[in-house]
């Protein structure tokens, strides 16, 4: 499975259909995970790991591959689902993958197949599954429950990044005088709902969260069969472009094609950081886009949005 993204020009094909692919594994135990393969660089065979001091919790050594020194994740280790033995690591795999603008390994014990599948067969985890999983959704396939992971949450632990916006432009977007300083923030991480959260609101912006695309655009009809003008109700909606049921790409041409959500800017807020670009974006009709999580440059997007509002 090395080059799993060789053919990323035909996977490419798959924005705004709402339908992604993933990559299943398995740690120990006959549990299937999913990964999204846009966040995939490659899969190898476990290789050579270099301990390292002060590694994190379950980072189990650095692989050098094709020149660059990769952290490589114990997946099961931090999932508390067990370890891979010394023994076991030679038959394991590392999926390589990129995301929130870095390079992580998870080492996992099998990697099964990728498949195709549309994002409405894409679930929320039950009700009852609590806040300390790693599962952002679930699926089914052939008969098994795939649980997919939410790997922001991982990264998180990890390699936390910082939330602090830089004062001046923090001083920036308060000071400014726009009177409805209203955001809708749609993410179905709740890793990334929070940071989106927490910054905004320390940016003196009122926010509203939906947990994803479906979600959101069940609420924006609502608003919009009120009477209620979409851009005037939100200066912004920030919206991720994984998401269950539907995802950001779909939203956004949902929203698009809509007269009643005229005006309506949107602003998609991506952990793709490999293969993601500004193409796709347009594709669906999107006003701009960013890398997940940037406080200082998300603080920057708003105080601009801000100011083409006030001139309009």
């Amino acid at each position: 499975m090395v080059g799993v993204l060789d053919s990323v020009n035909q996977r490419t094909q798959l924005v705004g259909k709402n339908r992604l692919e993933l990559l299943l594994f398995r740690l120990a135990g006959e549990q299937i995970y999913g990964l999204n393969v846009f966040k995939v660089r490659e899969v190898i065979r476990c290789p050579k790991l270099t301990l390292m001091p002060k590694l994190k919790p379950g980072v189990k050594g650095v692989a050098h591959i094709r020149g660059s020194a990769i952290p490589v994740l114990d997946l099961g280790a931090t999932m508390g689902r067990g370890d891979i033995s010394e023994a076991a690591m030679a038959d394991s795999f590392v999926i390589v993958t990129e995301y929130n603008q870095q390079v992580l390994g998870f080492l996992v014990y099998k990697v099964e197949r990728i498949i195709n599948t549309n994002w409405d067969a894409i679930h929320p985890p039950p009700r009852g599954a609590g806040n300390d999983n790693y599962l952002t959704a679930v699926t089914e396939q052939d008969g098994h429950l795939v649980e997919i992971l939410d790997v922001e949450k991982i990264l998180a632990e990890v390699a936390p990044c910082t939330e602090e916006v830089d004062q001046t432009i923090a001083d920036q977007v308060r000071d400014n005088e726009l009177e409805h300083r209203h955001v809708l923030v749609v993410d179905d991480s709740v890793v990334a709902r929070k940071q989106l959260e927490r910054c905004l609101v320390g940016l003196g912006v009122e926010v509203t969260l939906k947990n994803n695309g479906k979600e959101a655009w069940s609420y924006l009809q609502q608003l919009a069969d009120a009477g209620q003008s979409i851009s005037d109700a939100f200066f912004m909606i920030i919206s991720d472009v994984e998401m269950p049921e539907m995802d950001g790409y779909t939203l956004t041409a949902s929203i698009r094609e809509d007269v009643r959500m005229r005006g309506a800017y949107i602003m998609l807020h991506t952990s793709l950081s490999g293969m993601f670009n500004k193409a796709m974006v347009e594709k669906v009709g999107a006003d701009d886009f960013l890398a997940k999580f940037q406080p200082d440059e998300l603080a920057t997007r708003v105080k601009e949005r801000m100011e083409a509002v006030a001139v309009q």
